[in-house]
């Protein structure tokens, strides 16, 4: 009976401090995305209910911002056609003994991260524009390409299967968060990453 009891009072413990770090709620959703990263929250497919938690890290003093339509609402919105790509020869023409291969246009080097790099009409998106798109999470314009003119973006995943399984092709509405200044580096790529919508307000030289 005291080691039931034991167990429960332990029980009871890490519910207690998990509910002081995330909290979460899920809706169902067709598709087959698995997880994604948005607005800081971590997005997890469980058949075909999508469970959202938001993860808040006791030592971090950046502030974690919901994703939510009234945030959403403050951005410019623009419908585009994305489509994906990857580093390979299929997507860019070259192979990974290419001495460019997966560096972009702006000089940094591809990535799939929670700011991913992107490619897009810099006549309409230039270098530096951090994007949302629903069901991706923000994209970092980096890149362009000759087939990618008007409003449409090319998005950047790790594998060929990543791009057929996880995106396609898609008319989607995108939020403009940042529009870009013609310039990316990789510190400014690192530091979105490290520390979110935050970064954007520090001068990164």
């Amino acid at each position: 009976m005291n080691g039931k009891l034991s167990i429960s009072f332990i029980a009871l413990f890490i519910m207690v401090l998990t509910g002081f770090a995330s909290d979460g709620y899920g809706y169902n959703a067709v598709g087959d995305r698995s997880i994604q990263t948005a607005f800081g929250i971590r997005e997890t497919k469980d058949g075909q209910r999508v469970v959202k938690k938001r993860t808040v890290s006791a030592s971090s003093l950046t502030q974690v911002i919901d994703k939510s339509d009234a945030l959403l609402d403050q951005y410019p919105k623009v419908r585009v056609v994305a489509t994906g790509y990857y580093a390979g020869f299929e997507s860019t023409g070259k192979n990974p003994s290419h001495p460019s291969y997966g560096i972009t246009y702006s000089g940094v080097k591809v990535r799939r991260d929670d700011y991913s790099t992107i490619a897009a009409d810099l006549r309409i998106f230039p270098i530096g524009t951090v994007l949302y798109i629903p069901g991706y999470g923000y994209g970092v314009v980096a890149d362009k390409g000759g087939a990618i003119r008007g409003h449409k973006i090319d998005l950047y995943f790790e594998t060929k299967q990543d791009v057929f399984k996880q995106w396609g092709k898609k008319s989607v509405d995108v939020y403009i968060v940042r529009r870009g200044d013609g310039k990316l580096t990789e510190a400014f790529l690192n530091s979105l990453n490290q520390k979110g919508i935050a970064a954007m307000a520090e001068v990164v030289n």
